[in-house]
This record gives C-alpha cells, structure tokens and sequence, in this order.
C-alpha cells in the first residue's frame, strides 16, 4: 500500500496481542508506517475502541482522513468469546488483580446456568468496573482504585444482543456475547456470577467482530511488519 492510500484513509483490521494495550498497538503501527512506508510523521492514526490489555482481539485501526469514521466505528456492535471463572471474584473483575474472594458452586448446574443467561439479553443496567479508564471527578477510575479509595459508580444502561454459552467445565464457563458500545464484560462476568448466588470474573476475552469486520480477516502485528518489509 501506498503512502497516499495511507492518507486517503485507511481502516487497519489489527489481532491486537495479550498484554498489549491499545494505544501500544496504535503507537507501534504509526512507527513503522513512518519508518517502513514513509508517511509524515504527524499523520492521523487511531483505535476505533479500546481493548484491554489482558485480551486478545480485532482492533480497527484508522489511518489519514478514515480517523473522522473512528465514533462511527466505536457506535457498531462488537462481539466477544471468552470464559468466567465461577466462585471466585477479583477487584478488578478479571486477571489484573488477586482472588479477594470466594463463594459456593455446589448449587450450580447447567440450567441455572442458561437460566441466568436470560437476565442479561437485552438493555441492562452495568456498573464499570472500579478498574476501568473511565473518569470521576477528573480522575480514572482505576487511580482511585490503585490508591485504595472507594468511589461511588453509577450503572450505565448497555444492550447485550446476543448471548450464548458456548462450553460448561465447571469452574469455568465459555461464552459468546454481541453487545452494545459501552459494555465491560467483565462487569458482566461479575455480575452473572453474583445472580447466580456466587462469584465469577472474567479470565479469557478475545474480540471477534466490530461491526462487519471480522478478526478472521485481521493480521498480527508482527506479520503486519513483515508485509512491510518485504514491499
């Protein structure tokens, strides 16, 4: 591809890998779009929604002039696999904390399981996980958190369109969700649990779909640097 088809605009379909955060992702694709293509080195380049740094994924990528489709792509439905961990929580809702506490399974069973699985299918009320990016009184959530203050956070209404168990091996169990923007699964992985009269979080999560972009049609970002270097 072209340094002009760069600036034209671009949608990148990146499989975003574990333990990088978005913006590495977005900071490393500008530095070799810079260094490997030649693009100026203020051009436009964005992420159209944030993926955690403990999942695995589809992350859409804008170059050039696409940077103004960025809300618009954030606005689609975006689809994600994963697993919860049954009868034990963490503060931060998944892996980035420690097991702070646990709770009985024995009640548990395949149809609670689907059963519960009702209560969330359509709009729903979610608190962000106190371990999010979102700000309180100018502030991220998660600093209030890392410096042991506890804040009062306000449910948000979110949509889960579809919502399907994939796989129950007790303690874990594998999902497939399509929801609205806006949604923390791993609220949701927290909240399933405490319907269920137990516990869960979240320790698995891969994006697979935004819309009509497809993580099947992504690349690795290494593979990505490879392309590069061989055009």
């Amino acid at each position: 591809m072209t340094t002009e088809e760069y600036l034209d605009g671009q949608v990148l379909l990146i499989d975003k890998p574990l333990k990088w955060s978005s913006f590495q992702a977005v900071n490393k694709l500008k530095y070799l779009l810079i260094n490997k293509v030649g693009l100026p080195k203020k051009f436009k380049i964005g992420h159209a929604g944030t993926l955690d740094p403990l999942a695995t994924g589809l992350l859409l990528i804008c170059t050039g002039k696409f940077t103004k489709r960025i809300s618009e792509l954030q606005g689609q439905a975006k689809e994600y696999t994963g697993t919860f961990y049954i009868g034990a929580t963490t503060p931060s809702y998944d892996l980035e904390t420690e097991i702070d506490q646990t709770f009985p399974t024995s009640h548990i069973d395949e149809a609670l399981i689907h059963e519960t699985v009702k209560q969330f299918l359509g709009e729903i009320d979610q608190k962000p996980p106190i371990f999010s990016a979102i700000k309180k009184d100018g502030v991220r959530l998660y600093e209030h958190a890392r410096a042991g203050e506890t804040i009062e956070i306000e449910s948000r209404k979110t949509t889960i369109h579809e919502f399907e168990i994939i796989r129950i091996a007790l303690p874990e169990i594998d999902f497939r969700v399509v929801c609205s923007k806006g949604t923390y699964i791993r609220s949701l992985a927290f909240d399933f649990g405490k319907a269920m009269n137990s516990g869960s979080h979240l320790t698995v999560l891969r994006r697979t779909k935004i819309g009509d972009y497809d993580v099947k049609n992504a690349i690795d970002i290494t593979l990505f640097e490879e392309s590069l270097q061989q055009n």
